[in-house]
């Protein structure tokens, strides 16, 4: 794979393991021959180009994308996007998805007799600044059961997704929040190997952003490669 700037290398330490047997769902999806360098085409390679014009203003706002508010706490959840000199990558699209407050998505592969919230679709997406910033005001998403183990529940916990300027380059992580008590008992955010690694997906409470009387603030900065590159899944 080609990286532009800011895509360029990893270390494995930082990352998830491709097989990780208490994640039950790894034993199958990791590879088990050497993978296969496929040529890129001129279009991987250079698209897409995200005109600014096609990304609505309001979808960083999932609190406003009906016309109800939706249940829940809102929160701010903010940060920046960074290569591995900390230099910031201004116009890339950064999107999220997530569980509504009561730990259940809007999806109908998603049976969790939680109730779904007619105002809350989960799914938002805006760019970087100039000076690599972005920001989402959202719900905290509530915890979930899955079936990976016996009593199995999955953290609070938002997905993001980070498009470079090639379809090649797109990177998808996991935002956990501080004081989780599921954390450390979450086969995913296990995967990886190195501890400062991982905690690296947990955000920060951000007084800064907390609005009086609203929302309180999460931070949650992106490094796309490096040593202190965010774990990104594969």
């Amino acid at each position: 794979m080609q990286y532009p700037r800011g895509y360029r290398r990893f270390y494995p330490d930082t990352q998830p393991n491709h097989l990780h047997p208490p994640y039950v769902s790894s034993i199958k999806r990791a590879p088990t021959k050497p993978l296969i360098q496929l040529p890129h085409t001129l279009s991987e390679i250079t698209g897409p180009t995200i005109n600014p014009s096609r990304v609505d203003v309001k979808a960083f706002d999932l609190t406003k994308q009906h016309p109800g508010e939706p249940l829940g706490e809102r929160i701010v959840v903010s940060g920046r996007v960074l290569d591995e000199n900390s230099r910031p990558i201004s116009g890339t699209l950064v999107e999220i998805w997530q569980a509504n407050a009561a730990g259940r998505y809007l999806h109908k592969v998603d049976q969790h007799n939680a109730p779904i919230d007619p105002n809350f679709s989960g799914v938002g997406r805006t760019l970087t600044d100039a000076h690599g910033h972005y920001r989402f005001v959202t719900i905290r998403p509530g915890e979930y059961p899955w079936r990976n183990h016996y009593n199995a529940w999955r953290p609070a916990h938002i997905r993001f997704s980070v498009f470079g300027p090639a379809f090649a380059t797109r990177l998808i992580t996991q935002m956990y929040f501080p004081g989780d008590p599921l954390i450390p008992f979450d086969p995913i955010f296990n995967c990886t190997a190195d501890e400062k690694a991982r905690n690296r997906l947990i955000s920060q409470f951000d007084w800064e952003t907390t609005e009086p009387e609203q929302c309180l603030g999460y931070k949650f900065d992106i490094i796309l490669s490096g040593r202190l590159a965010t774990p990104w899944e594969k």
